[in-house]
């Protein structure tokens, strides 16, 4: 995927405010600090289009990132992330089930999930969540210049068998250090932006 531009768009909190324009959306949801925004950057070939924190729990919209001015990435508030009143887990919670079940142009999720822990609870009632609503996923396991080549495949043995995950969906193996599993993203998202 060559990528001629790339610019932050919105971020929204209400359907109303969702772009219009039908373009295709993507959107990278996963627990806070699992790596979003560096996988956004590496993606794209940008430093900071997408502000990564040392503070979990940062991104509380939905943040729109408009790309070759023909496709979104959506970047989802990260869930799972304790240092929040329960009010305002409620709101988030029912601002990204509002986004993921009501709008015409989500294509596809990019699930993250830290490929050095076994997927958490949150992590697995996303994917069911996903699975339930027919949304198409796929899944991409994080930080996996962390651990050495050689546990790669039971660290992924764990991530499938944790989220009983269906064997239709893509798992990709992804370091933004590194830049592993960038080409193979691409691939698996390729289809679902309709060119």
């Amino acid at each position: 995927m060559k990528i001629n531009r790339a610019d932050f768009v919105i971020s929204a909190v209400k359907p109303d405010q969702w772009p219009k324009d039908g373009l295709p959306e993507i959107a990278l949801a996963g627990r806070s600090n699992v790596g979003k925004s560096s996988l956004i950057n590496t993606l794209l070939n940008r430093k900071n289009l997408a502000r990564t924190s040392q503070r979990p729990g940062k991104t509380q919209t939905l943040n729109y990132f408009i790309i070759n001015e023909s496709f979104y990435f959506v970047d989802v508030p990260g869930y799972g992330y304790a240092k929040v009143s329960q009010a305002e887990r409620k709101a988030w919670i029912r601002m990204i089930e509002t986004y993921l079940t009501k709008n015409q142009q989500l294509r596809v999720v990019v699930q993250l999930v830290d490929l050095r822990h076994a997927p958490s609870a949150e992590d697995v009632q996303m994917y069911q969540f996903l699975k339930h609503y027919g949304i198409p996923v796929i899944i991409v396991t994080t930080k996996a210049d962390k651990i050495s080549r050689g546990q790669y495949q039971k660290h992924l043995k764990v991530v499938r068998e944790t989220l009983n995950k269906d064997p239709e969906d893509p798992i990709v193996l992804f370091s933004s250090f590194k830049g592993l599993g960038k080409d193979e993203l691409w691939q698996a998202i390729q289809p679902y932006l309709g060119s």
